[in-house]
């Protein structure tokens, strides 16, 4: 079984600040810091996850980066791919707009680290369930 080699991204050291060592931020909290962002934004009815990420969901645990993937360009920088479904009656490229332009905030607001790009796919549309009273 092929292991998943663990990726990090460099994070610059502050302006007017001396370098004391390297700072590495995980894949994996990027991925987190752009799930919560997805999950603020208004429209957006959930991200894809796998069936394990459902089954850790159904026994209490929040997955924060399911239906993201953190990636790295060839000049280097961070690209982003986000998989999510959209509410029903609000509009597509507004609502993917606003999820790349959290996701690019939250990303340098937490980490200093720029996005070279936030791909958004739309994975379906959420339909809002009407409760129908049954009258006999």
């Amino acid at each position: 079984m092929a292991e998943k080699v663990g990726q990090s991204f460099v994070q610059p050291t502050p302006s007017g600040k001396e370098e004391l060592g390297k700072i590495e931020v995980a894949a994996e909290v990027i991925e987190v810091v752009a799930g919560i962002a997805v999950n603020e934004v208004e429209g957006i009815a959930a991200t894809r996850g796998n069936i394990a990420t459902g089954v850790v969901e159904r026994f209490g645990k929040k997955v924060h980066n399911k239906g993201i993937k953190s990636g790295v360009t060839e000049t280097g920088e961070i690209s982003i791919d986000v998989f999510c479904s959209v509410k029903y009656g609000f509009a597509i490229p507004k609502v993917a707009k606003e999820v790349q332009t959290q996701i690019r905030q939250a990303i340098f607001n937490m980490s200093a680290l720029e996005t070279a790009e936030v791909n958004v796919h739309i994975t379906g549309i959420h339909f809002e369930k009407d409760e129908v009273a049954v009258q006999e």
